[in-house]
């Protein structure tokens, strides 16, 4: 694994640090494979249900390296399209500047909870460059009018902008971050992961289809969870106003 990304295991929740603070998180090349490598681990682990990125330092993330950046990599093309393939959620605990490609990362994560005081922007316009690879990924979280209109300007917003837009989803003040996002993987990563997969997938199908085949698809997915041992456990625990045992996480 790369010194540029510290990955660590809690419970069901996979945790993910940037850490390269010294250059602002800059995502060069080696980072950018180590990201889509440990996403894709945690995709496969049977073990983990959800992943949580955060970052060291006073800087989230400033965006793709600029002393790399003169040479495409296909793997900034993954990286800022992995969150539409992705049947695990990922959420993002978010403090400092989040700038550029930065912004097409968290993009990509289903859940994302800011600090106070944090920042973001699609600056490429500064440099000459449209956010060209990571603009679907943030026009799908904001829409496209909104996309187009922070990329053409490069401007910087902060927290309750970005919390009106819908880039993210939850404001804390900067001691309670960890707590809240950690909190929101492991309350997701304590439900039924073939619901969370169900789920993630149509997600991403429906944006595909047409209203008739996204709804034979839907149809399909809810017969295989009313026929899972863990609906009928929790169609029971609520008949008998317990919590839940999944069967699946016994």
């Amino acid at each position: 694994m790369s010194p540029f990304l510290k990955v660590s295991q809690e419970g069901r929740v996979r945790r993910l640090t940037l850490a390269r603070p010294e250059r602002a998180n800059a995502l060069n090349r080696e980072l950018c494979h180590a990201l889509l490598r440990a996403l894709h681990e945690g995709e496969e682990d049977p073990g983990t249900s959800c992943l949580l990125l955060d970052a060291e330092g006073r800087i989230f993330c400033a965006g793709l390296d600029l002393e790399e950046t003169s040479v495409s990599d296909p793997a900034h093309e993954r990286l800022f399209s992995v969150g539409a393939r992705m049947s695990k959620p990922i959420v993002a605990a978010v403090k400092g500047p989040v700038l550029a490609g930065g912004v097409g990362l968290i993009a990509n994560c289903h859940c994302v909870v800011a600090a106070m005081g944090s920042s973001f922007g699609l600056t490429e316009m500064r440099i000459g460059m449209f956010p060209l690879i990571l603009f679907r990924a943030v026009a799908q979280a904001i829409g496209e009018r909104r996309a187009l209109e922070i990329a053409l300007t490069g401007r910087v917003f902060q927290t309750d902008e970005a919390l009106r837009l819908g880039l993210i989803h939850a404001v804390a003040p900067e001691m309670e971050l960890d707590d809240r996002a950690t909190a929101i993987a492991e309350q997701i990563a304590g439900f039924p992961p073939q619901a969370i997969r169900s789920g993630m997938t149509f997600a991403h199908q429906q944006r595909s289809l047409d209203e008739v085949a996204a709804g034979h698809v839907a149809m399909q997915l809810q017969a295989e969870l009313l026929a899972s041992p863990d609906y009928a456990e929790g169609v029971a625990a609520l008949k008998e106003k317990r919590r839940p045992v999944w069967p699946s996480l016994d």
